[in-house]
């Protein structure tokens, strides 16, 4: 059905439905209402689909860079655990040996070395000693007493007894703590003398000498060394009080005459192995 067409127009006529509708009316809201932006939709029930993070507060020091793989992980609680069981049975030994006096100490340590007690050694009484035997020598030799030349120096026996040898009676006696000193002449104008043949001496052989108390102490040669008499180990030959042992001494080396002689010093160092009956 056609439409009415507004007076003094032309053309198509507008349909009948069209004309029909009214201009848009502002419909004023029921007293009470109040107007503006609508409030934010209530949250439904139940965990949001979405969520913002909130923030993390910052520590208050940087954390330490890890120096390693697996460096910064916690100790297992049981590794903990086992170690402080272990320390606390390490210090109830220690009180249990020091209220016994029992060594339980050992019981934590590994094997003990294979190594002598101190003093492993026989110690002698002091003694003069009274007759030398070197059987790798042949020397069978009686001993005197000498003590300081008029230079400082170690006496020797008189030249008409070159066959004796000479215990120096400032130190110790063979078989005390300490180096027991026994001089003897290497020669004379006439022939050999009582340590003419020291040089050939080695280690490991035998020296006795027999003391005055019917006691023969026995020793062990460890080197025989021959020395400049101007470079002479003080310290060496006359201060060792480690052990008991003996020093033979006699000339050697090089004949340089007037009041030297000989240029060297022969010395056989020896050690206190054992001690008999005469």
């Amino acid at each position: 059905m056609a439409g009415r067409q507004p007076p003094g127009a032309s053309g198509p006529r507008m349909p009948e439905s069209v004309l029909r509708k009214q201009p848009a009316q502002i419909v004023a809201p029921p007293p009470g209402v109040i107007t503006g932006r609508l409030p934010a939709p209530r949250p439904a029930p139940g965990r949001p689909a979405f969520r913002k993070p909130s923030p993390r507060p910052l520590p208050k020091t940087p954390p330490r860079p890890m120096r390693g793989r697996g460096q910064g992980k916690p100790w297992p609680i049981g590794l903990i655990a086992l170690a402080l069981l272990f320390l606390g049975l390490f210090v109830v030994a220690m009180g249990i040996g020091a209220a016994t006096n029992v060594d339980l100490g050992g019981l934590f340590s590994g094997p003990a070395r294979n190594e002598p007690p101190p003093r492993a050694f026989p110690v002698l009484d002091p003694s003069r000693p009274e007759r030398l035997t070197i059987p790798a020598i042949n020397v069978e030799a009686p001993i005197l007493e000498v003590g300081l030349a008029a230079d400082g120096t170690v006496g020797v026996p008189p030249l008409k007894r070159h066959n004796e040898a000479g215990w120096f009676d400032g130190g110790p006696t063979p078989g005390q703590f300490g180096p027991a000193l026994i001089v003897g002449h290497a020669d004379t104008r006439t022939g050999p003398s009582v340590f003419h043949e020291l040089p050939k001496l080695k280690p490991g052989q035998r020296i006795e000498v027999e003391r005055a108390d019917n006691s023969v102490a026995v020793f062990e040669v460890n080197s025989v060394e021959h020395f400049d008499k101007g470079k002479l180990p003080v310290q060496r030959v006359y201060s060792d009080f480690t052990r008991p042992s003996l020093r033979l001494m006699t000339c050697g080396g090089r004949w340089v005459g007037g009041s030297t002689g000989y240029a060297d010093n022969i010395v056989v160092f020896a050690s206190l192995v054992s001690a008999k009956k005469t």
